[in-house]
């Protein structure tokens, strides 16, 4: 992930490196489809500022230790990431895991069981980003009854909306997604339940957004409104 050509060059602006960070997609089943629990940030941020994203944010020291997971479990979690930059630790899989279990506390109010949890995506921030990211994305199914809050000052509000709706309104312009965001969303529409989601042949393949990727997509949904 480090490798990338030209970034030794005389004059050239060094790379950040990409910060470990999870995301939760909390979803539920309704009678009129899948929703997910998203949050609308505020315009003052210096990442993703305005921008409509699922509850999550970087690993931190904290998350490094302390854990008690089933050792069958982290396996299955390392087996997932094996193409990560993480690989096949299970200690690292349980550090992602830990920043994902506190962050939907911290943003959510919400006690989620390391069992409700399945490892589903890993993106990578474009290397031309001064702000980068290598986020794990997990998708979750919260307990019966169990009701995510907004309480977060990153978020103006936090709520649960219709992953169509989502992406009828990112379309009609109402509101902003990134680019991981919008493409999660557009593959989890296709899923007629959390169920059939969960129990789906998936696997974890990194994406390293190119260069300009960002400005280009923004561009792209801009002129199709």
């Amino acid at each position: 992930m480090t490798d990338i050509p030209g970034s030794g060059l005389p004059g050239t602006k060094p790379v950040p490196e990409p910060r470990l960070a999870a995301s939760v997609i909390l979803l539920r089943d309704t009678a009129d489809g899948l929703e997910a629990f998203v949050q609308h940030r505020v315009s003052t941020m210096d990442f993703a500022a305005g921008m409509v994203v699922f509850p999550g944010g970087r690993v931190d020291a904290a998350d490094q230790s302390g854990w008690d997971y089933p050792t069958e479990l982290l396996q299955a979690h390392a087996a997932d990431w094996h193409q990560s930059s993480i690989g096949t630790d299970p200690d690292a899989a349980a550090m992602v895991l830990t920043a994902a279990i506190r962050e939907v506390q911290e943003e959510a109010g919400l006690s989620i069981d390391a069992s409700d949890l399945r490892p589903w995506a890993n993106w990578i921030t474009p290397t031309d980003m001064p702000k980068r990211f290598d986020t794990y994305f997990y998708v979750a199914k919260p307990s019966p009854g169990a009701e995510p809050q907004h309480q977060t000052t990153e978020a103006w509000q936090s709520l649960w909306m219709p992953v169509n709706g989502i992406l009828e309104a990112e379309a009609a312009g109402t509101l902003q997604l990134m680019p991981p965001t919008y493409y999660l969303l557009k593959e989890i529409d296709g899923f007629g339940s959390v169920e059939a989601m969960w129990s789906a042949e998936h696997a974890v393949v990194p994406v390293l957004a190119p260069e300009g990727s960002m400005a280009a997509f923004l561009k792209e949904r801009e002129s199709r409104r």
